[in-house]
């Protein structure tokens, strides 16, 4: 079993004991999200990557959640969503600053240059998919997807 699944489970029993029924919920709702990443598809016991994966899907859920409620302008549902994401992203990574961001890019680009025998600044749009792939590999769930993507496209432009 993988060690952020442990980290998990423990975390629901310490949950559990203090009676938080917020933090309780969340976690129950994480376990079942892992729960169905591991049946869909071939079985298979999911590792730290895959839950990585989950975490941050949960995530990004709750976020455009808490903006539609915020947009219908019902506060109490849109603080319950952002306390959900508050829980799940003790499980995530430090994310990355607007420096590490960039640098990260940089490194992706560089690595793609290598790869097609070219020049660093060559790299344009029409390799974006091969940057973004690089990039995402070395992000590891450091940074959102979507903020990856820009700053990309903004590397690239």
């Amino acid at each position: 079993m993988s060690e952020l699944k442990d980290k998990i489970r423990a975390d629901l029993k310490t949950a559990m004991l203090a009676k938080d029924k917020g933090r309780t919920g969340t976690i129950r709702m994480l376990l079942a999200a892992i729960q169905g990443e591991e049946t869909t598809g071939a079985k298979h016991e999911a590792t730290d990557e895959d839950i990585l994966k989950v975490i941050s899907r949960e995530s990004k859920k709750r976020r455009e959640s808490a903006q539609v409620y915020t947009d219908t302008d019902r506060p109490g549902l849109a603080g319950t969503e952002l306390a959900e994401v508050a829980v799940l992203e003790e499980y995530q990574p430090a994310q990355l600053d607007e420096a590490g961001v960039e640098k990260l890019v940089d490194d992706a680009v560089a690595t793609v240059a290598a790869e097609q025998g070219i020049e660093p600044g060559e790299v344009s749009m029409k390799q974006m998919g091969q940057v973004m792939k690089a990039a995402t590999a070395a992000a590891a769930g450091q940074v959102d997807g979507k903020r990856l993507s820009t700053a990309v496209r903004a590397r690239l432009a």
